[in-house]
Order: structure tokens, then C-alpha cells, then sequence
């Protein structure tokens, strides 16, 4: 369920681009994330950081879209998302010692800190060639094709990344329940 929710928007978004064009998509996408941070807020009395960094980046990359009647903003917005991710994993590293992966999956799974280390990069890693992919797309395809790469490409490549991820920790898990 959580999974769901987290693509919420974009389901929407391919929902919206599918029965009217990418300037409607774009608006309920805008207005989807707005309605996510409100469910958040309402549930948990908080919002985490990542989740008001999407809202910043579908407003501005969205309202430019729809403002300039260009589509070329609302492509580049899971590029900027992807990228941030990415340098924000690296950066938190580098600079404040903090690893994010561990600070995330810390409480699910233990690990020596050069495995976190790895798990960290990978992940920035991955950002960083999705960052790529989806302006390869964006710009070598029509956009019906970049829509549903956003969609079924994106989510199938975290997908065969969190998998990939797992049986590579499964080890360590398996080692601490012998241990």
C-alpha cells in the first residue's frame, strides 16, 4: 500500500495524460501531491523532508509547464527529483557523516559500515542513470513514450533495483540469524 501511495501522482498523472493531454496530467499531478502532503499531514502530524522536496519540484517544473505551455519542464522534473536523491545520499555522506540508506533501513537490517557504505553509493548510483534514462527518453521519444517509461520503465527499473538489492543484503541477514 505504501508503494501505491508513494506513486500515487503518477498514476494519476498517467491516468490524466492517457484521457486528455500532458497539460491536464501535469495540474493533476501538481494537485495529487498536494493532496498526498495533506494525508500525511493529517495522519502523522509530519511530513518528511523528501515528500515536500517532490511538492517544491512538481510546482515549479509543473507550474512552468503549464505557465509556458512547454512541455520540456515537466520531463525534466524526475531528472532533478532522481539527481537530488542522489546527491543528497552523497552529500549527507561527505559532509555530515550521516548515511541515509542506514538512517532509513537501519531498524530492518543490520550491516557492517562498509556494506552501508556500498548500499549508499548504489543507490546514488541508480539515481544518478535514472536521472539519465529519463532524459534519454525524454528527448529521443515521443512523449506517449516518455509517459508510460515514467510510469512502467521507472517503476519496473526500482523494482529490478530493490530486488537486486535484496538478494545482495539477504546474505548478512542470513549470516545474523546463525550467528
Amino acid at each position: 500500500m505504501k508503494f501505491l501511495f508513494d506513486i500515487f501522482p503518477v498514476l494519476l498523472f498517467f491516468a490524466a495524460y492517457k484521457t486528455a493531454d500532458i497539460y491536464i496530467a501535469t495540474a493533476v499531478a501538481i494537485a495529487a501531491t498536494f493532496v498526498q502532503i495533506a494525508w500525511v499531514w493529517l495522519r502523522h502530524r509530519k511530513v518528511e523532508p523528501m515528500l515536500w522536496l517532490s511538492l517544491a519540484i512538481i510546482v515549479v517544473f509543473g507550474g512552468a509547464t503549464l505557465l509556458l505551455h512547454d512541455e520540456t519542464f515537466i520531463k525534466w522534473k524526475p531528472t532533478v527529483l532522481y539527481w537530488l536523491f542522489g546527491a543528497s545520499l552523497l552529500l549527507a555522506e561527505a559532509v555530515f557523516g550521516k548515511n541515509l540508506i542506514r538512517a532509513m533501513m537501519g531498524q530492518q537490517i543490520e550491516l557492517p559500515d562498509r556494506v552501508w557504505s556500498k548500499l549508499n553509493l548504489s543507490w546514488a548510483g541508480f539515481f544518478a542513470v535514472m536521472g539519465v534514462l529519463n532524459l534519454y527518453v525524454a528527448y529521443n521519444f515521443p512523449t506517449d513514450t516518455w509517459v508510460d517509461f515514467k510510469l512502467f520503465g521507472g517503476t519496473g527499473l526500482m523494482l529490478v533495483f530493490v530486488l537486486a538489492q535484496a538478494f545482495t543484503l539477504a546474505k548478512y541477514v542470513e549470516d545474523k540469524g546463525r550467528g
